[in-house]
């Protein structure tokens, strides 16, 4: 897959359709890390992909680590922002969910450990702009 950028986005419904197209091509195994600065929008891309897979209630995982999901396909959902030690992320299994090719995971702030994340995965940047316009650029590192 090539780079994806869409520039100047003003509406959570602009948001809500670049996150269906991207959940439309998704697959059970995909691992998607998502980088972006502090609301920006990473939870929320991650809800607008969930509810293409029937799944309504989903919420940050910043205190619990990681949420887990369930609809037409299981999502894991992790937030490594409060993370101090990548120690910690083996702790609580992250090999085992990273290994599941049953469900897809979702990973807010996977650049403060890209050690224990694979390199095959999807990278969705938000950055949220100053002038209150967001910016979202989809990427793949292939297998």
């Amino acid at each position: 897959m090539e780079t994806q950028r869409f520039s100047n986005i003003k509406t959570e419904e602009e948001t809500n359709r670049i996150a269906r197209d991207f959940a439309s091509r998704m697959k059970k195994g995909d691992i998607v890390l998502l980088e972006g600065n502090l609301g920006a929008g990473k939870t929320f891309f991650v809800r607008e992909v969930a509810k293409y897979f029937a799944i309504d209630e989903v919420s940050s995982p910043t205190f619990a680590i990681v949420n887990e999901y369930d609809g037409n396909v299981k999502i894991y959902h992790f937030d490594f922002y409060r993370i101090k030690k990548e120690r910690e992320l083996y702790d609580i299994g992250i090999d085992e969910y990273l290994s599941d090719e049953e469900a897809i995971t979702f990973i807010e702030w996977a650049e403060l450990f890209p050690n224990a994340v694979p390199e095959y995965s999807y990278i969705v940047k938000i950055l949220l702009l100053k002038n209150g316009l967001r910016e979202i650029t989809i990427s793949k590192n292939d297998y």
